[in-house]
C-alpha cells in the first residue's frame, strides 16, 4: 500500500482527469424532475467526459474532486450519468452551496481517489431529524443516491415529503487530506452528535420549599391540626351521616313524584309559545353525587391514610354470631295484621272437627224408594 490507499486505486502519473465546466443546479436540467439527483452527491456530466475517462483507462468508481478556485472551497462527487450539454455539469444544490457557486459559474474538475470509509460521524440541522422512528435505515436508503462524503459538507436527503440536512463533522480513515471518504461497497459505522437546535429536556427538580418555612425535625408541619382535620374528614368518612343519608337517598327508587289511587291526576303542563331565539327543551338535570365517600382532593404533595380499616370477620367467628342469634320466637301475623298467638291454632282445629257420623237405627234399612224396612218375625 502506498500513501494510504489501497492498490488498484492510485491514478497513474499524467493521467488524470482534470477539466473546465459551466455548473447548473440539476432543477434547470431539462426533462422531469429527479429526487434522487437533487438530494445525492452525484454530478452529470456531458458525453465528451465520458470519452476522455474512457481513453485515461479511469476504473470504477469514478470519483472527482470539485474545485471553487474563486472562493478556495473543495468537495467531492460521483457521476450519475454523460447526458448534460457540452461545456455544462448539472450539481445538486446543496453541493453548489457547499461550493459557494452561482448557475454558470466556472468549476474545475479532477479525477481522484478516494479511500472506502470506516467512521462518520454526522449533526442533523434541526431537532425534526429525531422524529423519525428508524434513523438508521432512512440513512441506509439515502446513502445509495452518495458515492463519498467530505468533512464540512451539508447533504440533503428526502423522507416523508421533508428534506433533512445533515453535516458531516469526522470521517476515518482521514487520509487525505480534505477528509473525504468513499461510502460505495463499504461497512460504513454512523455515530450522531445533538441536532442544532437541540435542548434537553428539564427535568423537575422537587418541590421547593420556601426560605421562610422552617420544618420541624418530625415531618412536615400542619397549621390547621392534623390531617383528619386539614381535609374534614369527618363530612367524607364511609359512615358518617352526611354520606348515608346521600346513599339512602340515592339507593331509593321512588325519587320523583306520583298519583295517589285515589285522587285525581296530575295537572297536565300547559305548552309554552315558542319564542324566537330559545330554546323549548328544559335544561338538562346534572346529577350531583351524595352518596359516599365522597372524592378525596387534597393540595399537592400531600398524602392522607385515614380511612377506616375494617378487618376481615374469619368464617368461624360468623357462624358463632349466627349461633347466637334467635332465630324461632314463636310469634307470627294473621293475614288481617294480628298476632297469633300460641297454641291458637290447635284449639281452632279441635273446635272444627269432622261433622259426626248420622247413625242408622238399629235392625233397620232403607228399600230403593227410600222407605224404612222393618223387622219381620222369622
Amino acid at each position: 500500500m502506498m500513501g494510504g490507499f489501497p492498490p488498484g486505486m492510485i491514478a497513474r502519473a499524467g493521467q488524470r482527469f482534470d477539466e473546465y465546466y459551466r455548473c447548473y443546479p440539476v432543477a434547470m436540467l431539462p426533462g422531469p424532475e429527479r429526487d434522487n439527483v437533487s438530494h445525492g452527491g452525484k454530478v452529470i456530466m456531458p458525453p465528451s467526459a465520458l470519452d476522455k475517462l474512457s481513453r485515461l483507462q479511469i476504473t470504477y468508481p469514478m470519483l472527482f474532486e470539485l474545485i471553487n478556485g474563486a472562493k478556495d472551497k473543495v468537495t467531492h462527487a460521483g457521476v450519475l450519468e454523460f447526458i448534460a450539454e457540452e461545456g455544462k455539469i448539472y450539481l445538486p444544490y446543496w453541493m453548489m452551496q457547499t461550493l459557494d457557486l452561482e448557475p454558470g459559474d466556472l468549476l474545475q474538475i479532477k479525477s481522484t481517489d478516494l479511500p472506502p470509509g470506516t467512521f462518520t460521524k454526522l449533526q442533523a440541522q434541526s431537532p425534526s431529524f429525531l422524529e423519525i422512528s428508524d434513523p438508521k435505515a432512512v440513512l441506509e436508503n439515502a446513502f445509495r443516491d452518495y458515492a463519498c462524503l467530505t468533512v464540512g459538507d451539508i447533504f440533503t436527503f428526502a423522507y416523508n415529503d421533508s428534506i433533512y440536512e445533515m453535516a458531516v463533522l469526522e470521517t476515518k480513515p482521514s487520509i487525505a487530506a480534505s477528509g473525504a471518504i468513499s461510502v460505495l461497497e463499504t461497512d460504513l459505522e454512523v455515530d450522531f452528535a445533538a441536532p442544532v437546535g437541540y435542548e434537553e429536556p428539564k427535568r423537575p427538580s422537587g418541590t421547593s420549599t420556601p426560605s421562610s418555612m422552617r420544618l420541624p425535625a418530625g415531618g412536615m408541619l400542619h397549621n390547621q391540626g392534623t390531617m383528619a382535620q386539614a381535609i374534614n374528614y369527618a363530612s367524607i368518612a364511609p359512615n358518617s351521616s352526611s354520606a348515608a343519608a346521600g346513599a339512602k337517598a340515592v339507593s331509593s327508587n321512588f325519587l320523583l313524584g306520583g298519583q295517589r289511587l285515589k285522587g285525581g291526576k296530575a295537572p297536565t303542563p300547559k305548552a309554552s309559545t315558542p319564542v324566537a331565539g330559545t330554546s323549548t327543551n328544559p335544561p338538562p338535570t346534572i346529577a350531583r353525587r351524595t352518596n359516599g365517600p365522597q372524592p378525596l382532593r387534597l393540595p399537592p404533595g400531600k398524602l392522607f391514610f385515614g380511612y377506616e380499616v375494617k378487618p376481615v370477620r374469619k368464617s368461624g367467628e360468623q357462624k358463632i354470631e349466627d349461633d347466637a342469634a334467635p332465630k324461632f320466637l314463636g310469634q307470627g301475623q294473621t293475614l288481617r295484621g294480628g298476632t297469633k298467638r300460641k297454641g291458637e291454632d290447635g284449639e281452632k282445629d279441635k273446635g272444627k272437627g269432622k261433622e259426626p257420623e248420622k247413625k242408622e237405627p238399629a235392625g233397620g234399612g232403607h228399600t230403593l224408594g227410600g222407605r224404612t224396612l222393618r223387622d219381620t218375625p222369622r
